[in-house]
């Protein structure tokens, strides 16, 4: 069953949102519970884009403030959105150093799980690591790569984003740990990815260009990197020339069940 419809706050010409006071409660909620979660399962790197950011505890934070922040850390911005944009869309704001982030929040009844990325899943989950200069590097070439690939090889080809800014595992000196905005912004897949028993693989942009995946169940595989610096020499890759070969070679079977929507 299809969940509550979602539509986007309006922005003001000087880019801030009115939030009701049920909207900021539920940043509140979220904020509390998710910084609690990620304890000793978030990378370092998060928690000083987090120092960096310094979000308000018991309200959404405003964009233009974040903006301040990116841009003078890594030349990054935040890009208020409708709920859904088209990837021609999304990929251009990604080449013009720009995170699309839809200005609404989840309902209450959906505090756990919301199909559609909600301000708290952008904010929260992805700018922290903007303040990091390869994942921001990567972001952007990712990108630009995109507007070169056919309209009909973007879905494929995002499944680069997908395996590694949004459900991404790093090696670290405490073991792996999670810098993906879809896990830190997921109470159950954040406890879920280092729990061992998710499928780990050592991201390889061939193989991660062949493994379909499913956006509303926990992910049963993850791929993990070294440094964030393997992301950007990813795309140092022929990325279209691996893109063709993968499409020729075709997809490994699923490693999810064909089954109905649960929770995350």
């Amino acid at each position: 069953m299809k969940g509550h419809t979602y539509i986007s706050r309006p922005v003001d010409d000087h880019g801030y949102v009115q939030w009701s006071a049920e909207e900021n409660n539920t940043w509140a909620v979220l904020m509390e519970r998710q910084s609690q979660v990620i304890q000793g399962k978030a990378c370092e790197a998060f928690y000083e884009g987090l120092a960096a950011l310094n979000f308000p505890k018991d309200r959404i934070p405003q964009i233009p403030d974040i903006n301040k922040v990116l841009n003078e850390r890594t030349g990054w911005g935040v890009e208020p959105v409708p709920a859904i944009i088209q990837p021609k869309a999304f990929f251009t704001l990604l080449a013009n150093k720009k995170f699309p982030a839809a200005t609404f929040i989840r309902i209450p009844e959906e505090l756990d799980y919301i199909e559609e990325p909600d301000i708290f899943h952008e904010l929260f989950g992805h700018t922290p690591l903007l303040v990091n200069q390869h994942y921001a590097d990567f972001m952007e070439k990712f990108g630009k790569l995109a507007l070169l690939a056919e309209p009909k090889d973007r879905s494929r080809l995002f499944r680069l984003f997908w395996f590694t800014i949004e459900f991404g595992l790093i090696n670290t000196e405490k073991g792996l740990q999670a810098y993906g905005g879809g896990i830190l912004s997921s109470i159950g897949e954040t406890q879920f990815c280092v729990s061992g028993k998710p499928q780990i693989k050592t991201f390889d942009a061939l193989i991660a260009l062949r493994t379909p995946y499913r956006i509303d169940i926990i992910q049963p595989l993850y791929f993990v990197i070294d440094d964030f610096s393997d992301l950007f020499s990813t795309l140092e890759q022929d990325i279209l020339a691996l893109l063709a070969e993968s499409k020729e070679l075709g997809d490994f079977s699923p490693t999810y069940p064909p089954a109905a929507k649960q929770a995350v």
